[in-house]
């Protein structure tokens, strides 16, 4: 009975239907919401780097482990869930674990912010994607079209892995997700994301190892202050 109670206490949602602008300034009941607005901010940017500032020359990231890794459009499925790993995570901090979020905002704003960076001055793309599939199947056709969507600039880092790693460093922290258990769970989910980027020929090795890098810098900065579970 005890321990229902505490997963009852856990998931105790906020309720934001009387949230008013004065609670949205500084020291306000809901400041941490403005945070929110770095995504319209970076996909503004980024829709720039993408499709206004095409006629730059880019630098392709390659190394020789990249020959080694074939193509896998089964990995399709994790890469894509990475979207719903990115969302279910904003969606349960905010409304479950406000602490949480905010390392999670503040993580991802960091990353993001440093990445985009990247991008505008040192633009880079990959030519790893096969010219033809080997299968013709419902995955290849999807990728097919994916590949416009999703283009094969601005790679290094990658955004999949850090955003990925940041759902796993936001799990670790949070009230419900900070067991052991739990973070075996998302490091597994996070490392099955990463190598989807590399079997579906979305990024090189290279663009994985600077992404990490890039997470395990700012993975002190911003949970340094963070409670030991």
């Amino acid at each position: 009975m005890l321990r229902y109670r505490g997963k009852e206490a856990l998931m105790k949602s906020i309720n934001y239907s009387n949230v008013k602008i004065k609670d949205l300034g500084k020291g306000g009941k809901f400041s941490y919401l403005k945070l929110l607005t770095f995504w319209p901010i970076f996909g503004l940017l980024f829709a720039l780097l993408e499709r206004g500032l095409t006629n730059r020359t880019y630098i392709i990231v390659h190394c020789a482990l990249d020959n080694a890794i074939p193509f896998c459009e089964w990995f399709l499925f994790a890469y894509l869930f990475w979207f719903i790993y990115i969302v279910g995570m904003l969606a349960y901090t905010l409304f479950f674990d406000i602490e949480a979020f905010r390392k999670y905002m503040e993580f991802v704003i960091l990353t993001y912010s440093i990445t985009l960076i990247i991008y505008f001055i040192f633009p880079t793309a990959q030519n790893l994607r096969p010219q033809q599939f080997a299968h013709n199947n419902i995955l290849t056709r999807f990728l097919s079209v994916f590949y416009k969507f999703d283009t094969n600039t601005n790679v290094m880092p990658s955004l999949h892995v850090i955003g990925a790693m940041a759902v796993s460093f936001a799990a670790w922290h949070s009230k419900l997700f900070g067991r052991v258990s739990w973070r075996i769970v998302f490091s597994l989910v996070t490392i099955l994301i990463c190598l989807s980027t590399m079997f579906i020929k979305q990024h090189s090795v290279i663009d994985i190892l600077t992404a990490l890098c890039l997470c395990f810098a700012a993975y002190p900065i911003i949970y340094r202050a963070a409670p030991r579970k």
